[in-house]
């Protein structure tokens, strides 16, 4: 793996954490801007619990060394909750400026995904 892409994977990949982290927090404390969007949505308020704790578990493993499959399931996740998020908005016809951060998110899980580091995938068998 070449510097450029390490930089690369490192950089997506903390700022993908940190967003994932920022916004579970918010989540789990249920602030009433989150449950009002949730309900705006039309997705019951106790989903904050259950994203908030995904994200989390999603970090770690995103973050900690080994556990390849996991990692996979990891990102699995955030890209489905992301473009979940993404197309919620949009067809509720949100602003962009409450559309952008699941977009955001969502650029950030594919860049990370992608220039991971071998040690972190899912080595094929013969």
């Amino acid at each position: 793996m070449s510097k450029t892409n390490k930089i690369i994977y490192w950089i997506a990949t903390l700022w993908l954490s940190l967003g994932m982290t920022s916004t579970a927090i918010v989540q789990l404390l249920e602030m009433k801007t989150e449950t009002d969007f949730m309900t705006r949505l039309g997705y019951p308020a106790y989903m904050l619990k259950i994203l908030g704790v995904w994200k989390i578990l999603g970090v770690i493993a995103v973050l900690v060394p080994r556990f390849p499959l996991v990692k996979e399931w990891a990102y699995a996740g955030f890209f489905f909750m992301m473009s979940g998020a993404f197309c919620s908005h949009l067809i509720a016809g949100d602003a962009m400026k409450d559309t952008f951060p699941s977009l955001l998110l969502l650029v950030l899980t594919v860049i990370s995904w992608y220039f991971r580091p071998a040690n972190r995938k899912i080595m094929a068998t013969a």
